[in-house]
């Protein structure tokens, strides 16, 4: 465990502690660990780990705001061959919105309550961000979520409208797609703030059906009264990251500016 805090720079290493929640292994990061904090809960994407992107996880400390990031089912401390094979990506999103409440309940109950879950906010990058997604279409406790370079409109991403073979070449059952797809049950969904960026370029997870996605949640802030411009986009054109997907290359540090004064404007607020 001394290793693992030794990949980390020392600013956020000094207020880090690595622990259990339920199933998941996770990384606790908060500003002081004497006061109370928001806090927010953070997945990775997919063949990553819980420490990847210091950075981000910095910035909200530097705000104000404790982080919890956790390793996903196969992956980090918890890896196994799912990891590499795309195939099982919808099982692992399952089994992670699975997970969630365990997670979160024993986060409430560390610290004294130096973690306050009443103002917690969720969010991923990638098949993190899709977990992310579906938890929100049930009852939950958050309000704010943000995405990187995720998607919520699953059935578009395997199954493109135009027939095209999409970004991943696995094959995938519709029915189970449809299950963990949070396009299809926005009517669970209550509106809360929402901020995803992405690439135009992304070439692993397309732009396009984010932006379906994002459309159809605007849609349905409408029909329940609720005011659409909750849901904020940071969208490049271009950052020359791989893939157009790792990260935001170029514009990585805007990125996770714009994501840390999201989460400041939103989870500090007395309030939320």
């Amino acid at each position: 465990m001394t290793n693992r805090f030794h990949e980390l720079p020392r600013f956020l290493a000094e207020r880090s502690r690595f622990t259990t929640l339920g199933p998941a292994p996770a990384l606790l990061a908060h500003p002081d660990w004497e006061s109370e904090a928001p806090v927010l809960l953070w997945m990775h994407g997919r063949t990553a780990h819980k420490e990847l992107d210091p950075g981000r996880y910095t910035r909200l400390l530097r705000a104000g705001i404790a982080c919890c990031a956790i390793d996903l089912p196969a992956h980090g401390q918890r890896r196994d061959e799912r990891s590499d094979d795309p195939a099982h990506s919808i099982a692992l999103v399952d089994q992670t919105v699975g997970e969630i409440d365990m997670i979160v309940s024993t986060l409430a109950r560390l610290e004294g309550g130096r973690f306050n879950t009443s103002r917690m906010g969720i969010g991923g990058m990638s098949m993190g961000g899709m977990v992310a997604l579906r938890r929100l279409c049930e009852p939950h406790p958050f309000v704010a979520a943000a995405v990187d370079a995720s998607c919520g409109n699953l059935s578009e991403l395997y199954f493109p409208a135009d027939g095209s073979p999409g970004p991943w070449k696995v094959s995938h059952d519709r029915a189970e797609v449809a299950r963990v797809d949070p396009s299809q049950h926005l009517a669970g969904w209550t509106p809360i703030p929402l901020l995803a960026v992405h690439s135009r370029g992304d070439r692993v997870v397309p732009w396009q059906a984010q932006e379906k996605f994002l459309d159809q949640l605007a849609d349905h802030y409408r029909q329940v009264g609720a005011d659409p411009g909750l849901i904020e986009r940071c969208v490049f054109d271009k950052t020359g990251a791989a893939m157009e997907h790792l990260g935001f290359g170029t514009h990585a540090t805007e990125a996770k500016n714009t994501q840390a004064e999201f989460l400041a404007r939103h989870l500090l607020s007395r309030g939320a």
